[in-house]
């Protein structure tokens, strides 16, 4: 897949677009499944500024918005973090959530075991990888999930009453990381209402109500809920990658 993701925000004076090639590789491959290139424009006028990586911005922004949700949604005391997946987003997520927030054990699961031995060995601090999903989810406060799972890996009755999932994966309308059980048990939180009913698959087919979007909980719209079970639903939004960039792009200016 080609996608195009454009966007302007007049707070931040940028106009964007991201181009994102996704390839689903059969097998474990050097090359990411994602790969990015964000264009900043001069909004006055439409002269190409900036060319980015948008690999590097995509990774960082989305764990950035993952652990706002975190921080609103998370239980008062957690103390076990546990990531699903080992690919770029599970590094982005664990260097962010173990930099904002203090665990007691980080967990790891892949369904590779090489790649997620790979991930603990890499990382800063010390990571257990876990045979299984449901070893590694059990009695967890906080669970990321940054999968190429196509159908559910993650199962309502494993989850810890009152745990926040972060649901990053499954990206597609027919692709599922979390079961209808989780779903529907939960209060579920999204980036984007009309993203979420028309492209997670997690959402659409298990039919589950959105109580929020994450920005109405940042406002104060909407209470955060954090002694519930909790799924905040990440896909992403291109004004995400807009304001990154043009943090990104700005920081580089003030040095030169």
């Amino acid at each position: 897949y080609l996608g195009v993701m454009p966007a302007y925000s007049a707070a931040d004076d940028a106009l964007t677009t991201k181009l994102v090639t996704f390839y689903e590789h059969l097998k474990d491959s050097s090359v990411p499944s994602h790969q990015a290139t964000v264009l900043l424009f001069d909004p006055s006028n439409g002269t190409l500024k900036a060319v980015l990586d948008g690999s590097v911005i995509t990774a960082k922004r989305t764990a950035a918005v993952s652990a706002i949700a975190t921080k609103l949604l998370m239980p008062a005391f957690a103390e076990v973090l546990c990531i699903l997946g080992a690919g770029v987003q599970a590094y982005s997520h664990y260097d962010i959530f173990t930099e904002l927030f203090t665990f007691k054990e980080v967990r790891i699961w892949n369904r590779t075991e090489e790649k997620a031995l790979r991930f603990a060995s890499s990382v800063s601090g010390p990571v257990r990888v876990c045979s299984s999903a449901q070893e590694a989810v059990t009695g967890a406060d906080v669970i990321v999930t940054v999968t190429m799972a196509t159908a559910p890996i993650l199962f309502g009755d494993w989850v810890k009453p009152g745990a926040h999932i972060n649901a990053v994966g499954a990206s597609r309308p027919d692709w599922r990381e979390l079961d209808d059980e989780l779903m529907k048990n939960s209060v579920l939180f999204v980036d984007s209402r009309e993203a979420a009913l028309t492209e997670s698959g997690d959402v659409i087919l298990s039919g589950a109500e959105i109580f929020a979007e994450l920005g109405e909980v940042l406002k104060g719209t909407k209470p955060a809920l954090p002694e519930k079970t909790t799924v905040f639903k990440s896909l992403g939004m291109a004004v995400e990658d807009t304001v990154a960039a043009k943090f990104v792009y700005d920081a580089w200016s003030a040095g030169n």
